[in-house]
């Protein structure tokens, strides 16, 4: 067995005149929880969670900017405000006092923000190149901007030094810095333009005034693109050149990055998400070590705890980033110290984390809503006073999260699933093989559930007499939903639905029109799944934009399989239709959003995506003979106190009643299971 004295993961590391507890650190990213640019209460909460969780480093302010012509384009921090340093204060004075360093990233966003938000100041780069992402059309940075510029960051160097901070790191991939080093985005034909010694010019200036204002303890490292790995970017040995010379500068330690971010497509594959191997750069990363006399650091899909521990046991970088891991579940290394490392609530690298900031505002782990929550809900789940009695129907994500939680509390818990495995919509989802890491979030729950001593009662469809033979105090309805065609006008008994192609009931061999009406990621899973089975498909939908609520993180990977597979898509469209052909097969009727036209189009299936409605026939049968009628409270709900009954009830009702998951109305994962834990936790 491993003890704190043998795991290489739990081993102290010295950084300058620091000393780090463990190898762990949560690398700089920025989950936009700060509020008027600022590492407010909420964004101090949510770091305060990984030191009390046993992180060795917590790195704050993803690109926090320091200049107000680098306008935030993800709810990023802004340096360049004396206000910042008393909050920064705080926060370090919070996560000292759980036993961890702290350290903020600090960058000049250039092109890769907006000309139209902040103070609407033109955006700079090296070059007026504009960056495919974000699309603004930069500046050409001139002297007088460069001038400028180096002041704002030593500047904001200084504020963090101020604010109690460890330490910084200097962010130097596909940012303005950067864009004097690469030959990609530097086609200047002055002094800072052309050989790689002038190219370096600008960045080395900075990390010189930098280290100026900062005192010789305060320790500052750069994160650094290592290889664009694209053509006429810049190579694997132009980057170490330049990190040697940045090192001579100044610079403490190095965190390695390998790609390019400018698009969608290569900022997917800089910071893989699932269905791509594990720690793709960590080969790349232990060259980097064996070639620099500095710390080095890297995070790239380090996902789990096996392969962290060997990174570091083999010398392939000094302190291992498990940021996405720890969003997951910030207690990791407390748990790993502890022995209980099996009990760690997986990362399964749905980037959700990254996607909900566009989505949705700010940073969610798919199956963890107490992520960036932490100011109403806890990640250890207290016992509760009373043991209840208590019966969760269904296993979906929504079930089990409530079974776990409900069983963390100390209660008597029986579920029953219809199905022998439970999982509900995610192990459908999971019949796209390149999603199949999405059943960690089932079997975590299944083997906390073990763990707590929940009753499962798989392959059983609970029916009103089953549960109320359970004399429970509490019932939890989660029987998700069922596939909806009742928009079509005719043909609803015609077609299939993304349940049939994923979970392989309908194998079609010729053409399939898919029609999305909910624009997320059942439908484009099928379409992934029938084009590479050869089928040729037809993608359509009413929306402008294909699946706008599949965000940038896990679109490439779908586009992808529609280009190598020439799958046809049809955009603002509805399909209100279905007719079997005179000749075989369906014709689908498609009517324009935009103009009044109609279209045909014939095809052996017709699959379609309109979300789900809820099985709510036990729920109902269940009423009358509850204490609460199934009203949800939502003030209680919202400040996690505990439902009251209704005064309106029957009296003699024998247990309250809810609904949550799908069999309320058709969401995702992350709503489904924060349903059940802020409802669960004061039970």
């Amino acid at each position: 067995m491993r003890t704190r004295v043998t795991d290489p993961l739990l081993q102290p590391f010295p950084l300058k005149g620091l000393t780090l507890r463990n190898r762990v650190v949560s690398t700089s990213h920025e989950p936009a929880f700060g509020e008027d640019g600022l590492p407010r209460d909420r964004y101090r909460a949510y770091h305060r969670e990984k030191a009390r969780g046993g992180v060795g480093l917590t790195m704050i302010g993803g690109s926090a900017v320091v200049s107000p012509d680098s306008p935030p384009s993800f709810g990023n921090l802004l340096l360049y405000r004396d206000e910042v340093v008393p909050w920064l204060r705080r926060l370090a004075d919070d996560v000292h006092a759980e036993g961890a360093a702290v350290m903020c990233q600090i960058t000049h966003l250039g092109r890769r923000t907006s000309n139209y938000a902040g103070d609407w100041l033109p955006v700079l780069s090296a070059s007026p190149l504009r960056e495919p992402a974000h699309r603004a059309f930069p500046k050409e940075a001139e002297e007088w901007d460069l001038d400028r510029v180096v002041q704002d960051y030593a500047d904001a160097a200084a504020r963090c030094e101020q604010g109690g901070l460890d330490g910084i790191e200097i962010q130097s991939y596909g940012h303005f810095l950067d864009s004097f080093l690469s030959p990609t985005t530097n086609r200047r034909e002055d002094a800072l333009g052309g050989s790689l010694a002038r190219r370096m010019a600008f960045p080395r200036r900075v990390i010189r005034a930098v280290r100026a204002a900062v005192g010789p303890g305060f320790v500052v490292g750069i994160r650094m693109m290592m290889d664009e790995d694209r053509p006429g970017g810049l190579t694997f040995e132009e980057a170490m050149e330049a990190a040697r010379t940045y090192v001579g500068d100044g610079i403490d330690f190095l965190s390695t990055i390998r790609g390019s971010i400018e698009s969608d497509a290569s900022l997917a594959r800089a910071i893989p998400s699932m269905g791509t191997p594990s720690a793709p750069f960590l080969g790349f990363t232990a060259e980097i070590k064996r070639r620099i006399d500095v710390p080095v650091m890297h995070a790239g899909r380090i996902a789990d705890v096996a392969t962290a521990r060997h990174a570091v046991r083999e010398g392939m970088l000094d302190l291992v980033g498990m940021t996405r891991a720890q969003i997951a579940d910030p207690h990791l290394v407390a748990k790993v110290a502890a022995g209980a490392e099996d009990r760690v609530r997986p990362c399964v690298g749905a980037s959700y984390c990254l996607d909900a900031i566009y989505d949705s505002g700010d940073t969610k782990c798919v199956h963890n809503p107490a992520t960036g929550r932490e100011l109403r809900l806890p990640h250890m789940v207290p016992r509760a006073a009373v043991r209840r009695r208590a019966v969760v129907v269904g296993g979906g994500p929504a079930g089990l999260e409530a079974a776990r939680v409900l069983g963390e509390r100390g209660h008597d818990v029986v579920l029953f699933e219809a199905n022998e495995r439970p999982g509900g919509q995610i192990r459908i989802a999971a019949g796209n093989p390149r999603r199949r890491d999405l059943l960690g979030i089932v079997d975590w729950r299944v083997a906390e559930c073990e763990l707590l001593g929940v009753k499962m009662r798989t392959g059983t469809l609970a029916e009103a007499d089953d549960v109320r033979a359970e004399r429970p105090d509490v019932v939890l309805v989660a029987t998700g939903g069922l596939p909806d065609a009742s928009f079509l006008t005719e043909g609803a008994d015609l077609v299939a639905d993304t349940w049939d192609v994923l979970g392989g009931t309908l194998r079609p061999r010729g053409p399939v029109l898919v029609y999305d009406d909910n624009g997320a990621y059942p439908a484009l899973d099928a379409v992934e799944v029938l084009a590479a089975r050869g089928v040729p498909v037809t993608y359509v939908t009413p929306e402008r934009t294909l699946a706008p609520d599949v965000g940038s993180m896990n679109s490439p990977a779908y586009l992808r399989a529609f280009a190598e597979h020439g799958v046809t898509t049809t955009l603002a469209h509805r399909l209100v239709a279905v007719r079997r052909a005179a000749g075989g097969g369906l014709t689908a009727t498609l009517r324009s959003e935009y103009a009044p036209l109609e279209s045909e189009l014939t095809v052996d299936h017709v699959v379609v995506e309109h979300g789900t409605l809820p099985q709510a026939g036990l729920y109902r049968e269940l009423l009358p003979g509850s204490s609460n009628l199934g009203r949800v409270d939502h003030r209680a709900l919202l400040a996690c106190e505990p439902q009251r009954d209704r005064t309106d009830a029957d009296p003699e009702g024998r247990y309250q009643l809810f609904r949550i998951g799908d069999a309320v109305t058709s969401r995702n994962i992350h709503a489904a299971v924060l349903d059940a834990l802020r409802l669960c936790l004061p039970m």
